[in-house]
């Protein structure tokens, strides 16, 4: 079952490669207490994925940062791929999480089958606003679409929280 406005983000653990190596990283530690904007990409290094998504992020990462908000990118990928996509996009002050397993995209019911095109399972494309690790915003992309998991999009959609409290 796919989450939803209002569910609380899945217990479980993802990969970030550190200086000090690959590290667990509890989906707890990146959600509970902050105010977080996570997006999915299908794959890094992937054409919509490196073109557009993440670059929008990387070019708006201050206005989130300016209203308290973290910003994570999620990928079934390695942590070691996340680390040198990151490297590549100058996606610095940005938390790449590696779910190379699709354990924590399993979790939460936005997996998609990428075999057709050589990818095995994968994540939706999405991006999902958390409080406190509570789902405050959900934008889930049409296959092949990238129109309301951008960074501006998401950007829109926090304010709109915000005028809403």
């Amino acid at each position: 079952m796919t989450i939803k406005v209002g569910d609380k983000i899945p217990a479980t653990n993802l990969k970030q490669l550190t200086s000090d190596g690959m590290q667990d990283l509890s989906t707890a530690s990146v959600f509970e207490g902050k105010k977080v904007v996570m997006f999915a990409v299908p794959g890094a290094f992937t054409p919509t994925c490196s073109a557009k998504h993440l670059p929008g992020y990387v070019q708006n990462l201050s206005q989130f940062k300016a209203q308290g908000i973290d910003v994570a990118c999620l990928s079934v990928n390695d942590a070691f791929v996340m680390s040198a996509w990151a490297d590549g996009q100058k996606a610095k002050g940005i938390t790449m999480l590696a779910d190379g397993n699709g354990t924590f995209t399993k979790a939460l019911g936005l997996e998609m089958d990428g075999t057709g095109y050589g990818l095995g399972s994968r994540c939706q494309r999405f991006a999902l606003y958390a409080e406190n690790g509570v789902i405050k915003s959900l934008a889930i992309e049409k296959p092949g679409a990238f129109d309301v998991s951008s960074a501006e999009a998401m950007l829109k959609a926090v304010s709109e929280k915000k005028a809403a409290a």
